[in-house]
């Protein structure tokens, strides 16, 4: 992992020179000041900051977008790599990115490839971005990579909206419907618990249910509730970030009904979409599934596809392996197969990922038509049957006083 390191050292004339890079080891920062003529003096790692405040803000899937496709038209049009990537790191607006464009201008002016220069910042360009850089510039195609680069990352994000989007809605109406719930339970229900209690006698069981869920809420039950929601969810996110904690969320997420079928699409087409295109490339194939797997972000899916990476580099067609993984129907793993046997695995993998796209968008649909009127009885029934408790009292009392 790549460490930002404080440096100080000494020109050729005696200055004093002090700095930052980022690097994975001391040995790569003493390279760097060798090549700027700098002598090393001291050079320790950056101590990590408590609470870290981004003056230019987190760099998006959009800034990067508008960039590749900035750089691509400079390459094509002629212009020098570091004199592209000067002009870019003076006019890009998001701070964050435009200092790490200078970084890069100076590791390429010391004599690193601009792939190499791309690694030393791995939160903002990925592995995935600096190897498809690398094959550019191996093959003399580079302004034609950031191209399928740019493309790529568009289709990505598109992809990661009709998701969220999915997930969104259901979930803005479940907090929505809780919260009125909430509101009812707490605040109105007592009103007409303390009029029944002037009133005597015994009330209905459905009306003596919900003022005793009632006083649970708006007592110490509301808050031990509130506390076992915020402690369970700060527990999934700890355990969602340890190996076997990531492993057992992803596989449960796949069983899930309606949900897992989506995530499936979607894994889907994220794999065939990335291999296909680091291919297409260039990119060797056991390299091209090593960083499809690591971009994967489903353990179960990585885990897959680093199975299959086993099996070709052992002499294995890319279809064979995938053939007996639960996660690749049948379809995918016949047209890889007739891709394989055709010279044309990077079309066959193009052509699957615009299938599972479509697919995507019509599980989404499927999701948020079903889930609308479940919610919407949920609702009502919830609501309703509140209401139906609060009355039934008052109309046996009607029925009394007649």
């Amino acid at each position: 992992m790549p460490t930002v390191f404080r440096w100080t050292g000494r020109t050729a004339k005696g200055a004093a020179q002090k700095g930052e890079f980022t690097a994975n080891n001391k040995e790569e920062v003493i390279a760097y000041l060798r090549r700027q003529s700098i002598v090393p003096i001291d050079i320790s790692p950056k101590p990590k900051a408590l609470f870290k405040l981004s003056a230019g803000g987190k760099v998006t899937d959009k800034d990067i977008v508008v960039f590749t496709r900035q750089f691509a038209t400079m390459i094509d049009a002629g212009l020098p790599l570091v004199q592209a990537l000067d002009i870019l790191s003076k006019q890009t607006e998001n701070k964050t990115l435009a200092k790490t464009l200078g970084e890069v201008k100076a590791d390429v002016e010391g004599g690193a490839t601009y792939a190499d220069a791309l690694r030393k910042h791995p939160r903002i360009f990925s592995e995935l971005y600096a190897n498809m850089i690398a094959a550019g510039e191996t093959g003399g195609i580079l302004d034609t990579i950031l191209g399928k680069l740019a493309l790529y990352i568009e289709k990505s994000m598109k992809l990661k909206k009709r998701v969220k989007g999915a997930m969104m809605y259901p979930s803005f109406v479940i907090i929505a419907a809780v919260g009125v719930v909430a509101v009812i339970m707490v605040f109105v229900v007592p009103t007409f618990a303390k009029m029944f209690t002037q009133m005597g006698g015994i009330l209905p069981l459905p009306t003596r249910i919900v003022i005793g869920i009632s006083h649970f809420l708006g007592g110490i039950g509301g808050a031990i509730m509130l506390a076992s929601i915020i402690a369970f969810s700060v527990f999934i996110v700890q355990f969602r970030r340890t190996p076997t904690g990531k492993k057992t969320i992803d596989t449960l997420m796949l069983k899930v009904p309606i949900i897992g079928v989506l995530l499936q699409k979607v894994a889907i087409a994220k794999f065939t979409s990335t291999l296909g295109t680091l291919v297409a490339s260039g990119v060797p194939i056991l390299e091209g599934l090593d960083i499809t797997a690591r971009t994967a972000g489903n353990v179960v899916l990585e885990k897959s596809v680093l199975e299959v990476k086993q099996a070709v580099s052992e002499g294995k067609t890319l279809a064979e392996p995938l053939s007996k993984l639960k996660i690749f129907p049948p379809m995918v793993t016949q047209m890889i197969a007739v891709g394989e046997s055709t010279g044309a695995v990077e079309t066959m993998l193009s052509k699957i990922a615009e299938f599972y796209d479509e697919e995507v968008d019509t599980a989404v649909a499927s999701l948020t038509s079903l889930l609308e009127p479940m919610l919407i009885v949920f609702l009502g029934t919830t609501v309703g049957f509140i209401v139906v408790a609060m009355y039934l009292p008052i109309f046996k009392l009607i029925t009394l006083v007649k």
